[in-house]
């Protein structure tokens, strides 16, 4: 479900409020614009993720953590935390 390197990341930019598509994309030039398509889907397909279509023009998409990935966030929060402890230079 959490697989892959970027799927934690999307949900800690997402757990601070919603997001367009192209605000994600710009925070993660990395990331190819297949795989960020990927990886949203995939988190939208496990329910941590909501979707929402803006019926405007031009088309409008913005993603935000769903209640299960609100509840998750706790958990990455104390990943997060671990790390910064245990895992300096």
């Amino acid at each position: 479900m959490l697989g892959g390197k970027w799927k934690l990341l999307l949900l800690w930019f997402l757990s601070e409020e919603p997001r367009r598509f192209g605000e994600i994309r710009r925070c993660f030039p990395e990331i190819t614009e297949a795989m960020l398509t990927k990886q949203l889907r995939e988190l939208e397909q496990d329910k941590l993720i909501h979707r929402e279509v803006f019926k405007v023009v031009p088309p409008r998409v913005e993603y935000s953590l769903t209640d299960l990935g609100s509840k998750f966030f706790p958990i990455i929060e104390a990943m997060h935390d671990w790390g910064e402890e245990n895992l300096k230079d």
